[in-house]
């Protein structure tokens, strides 16, 4: 009973994944474009003390900046914004695709392999190195080294 409901769960939260309701007034609740697309007029064109124009250019200006890009954005997200959310949407999904049913069983594969391939090098170090380097140790273990201080 508990896995059937356990079960039930799972299908809903997949089932809202896809159908949850976006939020139409913080559109960037991860702040990923933060500090990219915070571009106001002040940022762009500024004029520094004494070279100043007329106050009715300076509002001009400002006036047609801010909507000119306020419009051009808009425009330019209605007419290639669903196409860019295709292709981004499909590729994101072939970079998904390929590394679920690629790249992560090629690695799985290659652990699985090099691990019998590190058995045998550990077996045969331990056959060939181990004495070896016993019998050395063993040699050098009666070595002294004696330091004096010659006046």
């Amino acid at each position: 009973m508990a896995e059937e409901h356990g079960e039930l769960e799972e299908r809903i939260i997949t089932k809202d994944q896809h159908t949850k309701e976006i939020d139409l007034v913080n559109r960037d609740p991860k702040h990923i474009n933060e500090d990219v697309v915070k571009v106001d007029f002040e940022d762009v064109i500024a004029e520094p003390v004494g070279t100043y124009s007329f106050d009715g250019v300076w509002k001009t200006s400002y006036t047609t900046f801010t909507v000119s890009k306020y419009w051009c954005y808009r425009l330019l997200s209605a007419v290639l914004g669903i196409p860019l959310a295709v292709i981004w949407g499909f590729l994101f999904a072939l970079i998904s695709f390929c590394h679920i049913w690629a790249v992560v069983p090629c690695i799985k594969s290659y652990l699985i392999e090099i691990q019998c391939v590190s058995r045998i090098y550990s077996l045969c170090i331990h056959t060939f190195c181990d004495p070896l380097f016993e019998a050395l140790a063993k040699i050098c273990s009666n070595i002294r080294v004696a330091v004096r201080k010659e006046i």
